[in-house]
């Protein structure tokens, strides 16, 4: 059965027509993740409207194709002229550039592409592993249980908000208040439409999101008269050739390296809404520690350019294997990714791969098919990044902004849309001067009907509140939702603060008690593990006299900046 389902799903995927669509928006992607300011996320919702009239797999395909090379594209502007296209690639910037600075350019950039190739390639092999291991998990879920998940993937959005995170509660919050416009799904009566027919049907999705992410964007980056005049670089050096053979074998040759970063990608990747702006920094401090020589680190060391890009591509699968798993966005990528397949009638949910199987193989296909396509189209991108640096950053803008409009109303052909988009576009800009984050928002929008749906379920069946407690995964989650609120705190404090000591032993000992709630032999095992670990932890600190440990401060500087 598993084999037709693969036989059908390159089916699909092996035509002329989804192929060149995909190698297009690798382009697009590599582009787009090389332009400082111009984010995966934008180019991603940019290409949204364009696949409606495309069958699901090929307008999936087409948008895994621009997410994997806008995760490999930032790694070029920040090589070559230090600035970071994309936030995944920051990290990169700390040895990529000054390689390049030493002469050495083509090779800087070579290992930065074959990194993100095996790192999506060992993603893309946990994706079809895991995916279907954690959908049979989720088949175990109540309402009480996705209620609490979907409260978790909030909490966590708001807590990497940085230090602020009652900004971060309050974006999320206002997202799911927006998500309360329009009819009830549950009851079908009107709410908040302030007498309006255009708010009975509430906010569009798609008009939404272009509105708060990249509309605010562009007028974010216009804002600045003198800066929207200007080209976006200097284009003096900036080209170079990759160097493919030699950054191969020095990849490979760091395999340890490479497959420690994959996987705290892979594994941040799942974490609902932490994404590749973690993973590269995490991958980054991780193997500076396990290096012999970390002093290398920041001077053009090769494992300092292996981890952060190897560990990026790696989330994508990471994040994909949450929305196709339990139907919970991984990003602000899969969000979107989410919201064209409730266009196309499909609903991911853990039953997804079993209900939609030559569309979830499809998925599967496309994110491998796409990572060989990063790593044949880099070096194309590569010249025509140096083009693109060439336009002034108002032209670039309005060009966009033109394409925004037009993917909108293509979309239902309504006039509303086009003031949904605008009116959206104005409070994300705002709410960005105002130092509020827009990734808790948008989740909130994208999960609030989600969430109102499962709530209701939840207390159509009884309206007590012990069974959120009782229920094992319920209370697991409503753990997890708890301490990442105070994450950021903790990341900030940690070294200085006593309490910090106690938050991870904390951590693991509560979680265990869900699992030992849980049926069968294996989980409460697991628990039991759980409980060890936090017993020899409390065990070592005792031992240092309940001392706050300096290191741990040292730690997380890079984090910190």
């Amino acid at each position: 059965m598993i084999f037709e389902n693969i036989i059908l799903a390159v089916q699909e995927l092996a035509t002329f027509k989804t192929l060149l669509l995909m190698s297009v928006g690798t382009i697009a992607g590599l582009i787009a993740g090389a332009i400082p300011g111009f984010t995966i996320a934008m180019a991603v919702v940019l290409t949204l409207p364009f696949t409606f009239g495309m069958p699901p797999a090929q307008g999936l395909a087409t948008m895994i194709g621009v997410f994997v090379g806008g995760l490999s594209g930032g790694l070029m502007s920040g090589i070559l002229i230090g600035i970071p296209g994309t936030p995944s690639s920051v990290a990169t910037t700390f040895d990529g550039f000054p390689m390049a600075r030493k002469g050495k350019p083509g090779l800087a950039l070579g290992l930065g592409v074959w990194a993100s190739f095996f790192g999506g390639t060992i993603s893309a092999v946990l994706l079809v592993t895991l995916a279907p291991q954690l959908a049979r998990i989720g088949l175990e879920f109540q309402p009480w249980d996705y209620f609490a998940l979907i409260i978790f993937a909030l909490t966590i959005a708001a807590s990497l908000a940085g230090a602020n995170l009652i900004k971060g509660l309050i974006a999320a919050a206002l997202g799911l208040l927006i998500a309360t416009i329009g009819e009830d799904t549950v009851n079908g009566i009107a709410r908040f439409n302030f007498g309006s027919d255009s708010l009975k049907q509430g906010f569009d999705f798609l008009p939404v999101l272009i509105g708060l992410f990249a509309f605010s964007q562009l007028l974010s980056d216009i804002q600045d008269r003198v800066r929207a005049r200007e080209k976006l670089t200097e284009t003096s050096g900036v080209n170079a050739r990759i160097e493919h053979r030699k950054a191969a074998v020095m990849v490979l040759k760091s395999w340890v390296n490479l497959l420690r970063s994959s996987l705290i990608g892979v594994f941040t990747g799942i974490l609902p809404a932490a994404g590749s702006t973690i993973s590269n920094i995490l991958a980054y401090d991780q193997a500076k520690k396990a290096s012999k020589n970390p002093q290398e680190f920041g001077t053009g060391c090769a494992d300092g350019i292996i981890a952060p890009e190897s560990a990026n591509n790696a989330t994508a699968g990471g994040a994909l294997i949450t929305m196709m798993a339990l139907g919970i966005p991984g990003d602000i990528v899969t969000a979107v990714m989410l919201g064209a397949l409730l266009i196309h009638d499909v609903i991911p949910s853990p039953s997804f791969i079993n209900d939609s199987p030559v569309l979830a193989y499809a998925i599967f296909i496309a994110f491998f098919v796409a990572n060989f396509l990063m790593l044949f189209l880099q070096s194309g991108a590569l010249k025509l990044f140096v083009l693109i640096t060439k336009v002034r950053m108002y032209v670039l803008a309005s060009i966009i902004l033109a394409y925004c409009g037009i993917g909108i109303f293509a979309l239902n052909n309504v006039a509303f849309d086009m003031w949904t988009l605008f009116w959206f576009g104005i409070l994300g800009y705002v709410m960005r001067n105002l130092g509020f984050p827009l990734a808790p928002m948008i989740l909130g929008v994208v999960l609030g009907r989600i969430a109102e749906l499962w709530l209701s379920r939840a207390t159509a069946i009884t309206t007590d509140i012990s069974p959120f407690f009782t229920h094992p995964w319920s209370l697991f989650f409503i753990i997890l939702a708890v301490f990442s609120m105070f994450f950021s705190s903790y990341q900030t404090q940690r070294g200085h603060k006593a309490w910090t000591i106690f938050y991870t032993p904390a951590l693991i000992a509560l979680l265990s008690v869900p699992m030992f709630m849980m049926v069968g032999s294996v989980r409460p095992v697991l628990g039991g593990g759980l409980l060890v670990i936090a017993a020899i932890m409390m065990y070592r600190s005792h031992k240092r006299g309940w001392k706050v440990d300096p290191t741990d401060a040292d730690d997380h500087r890079l984090s910190e900046g």
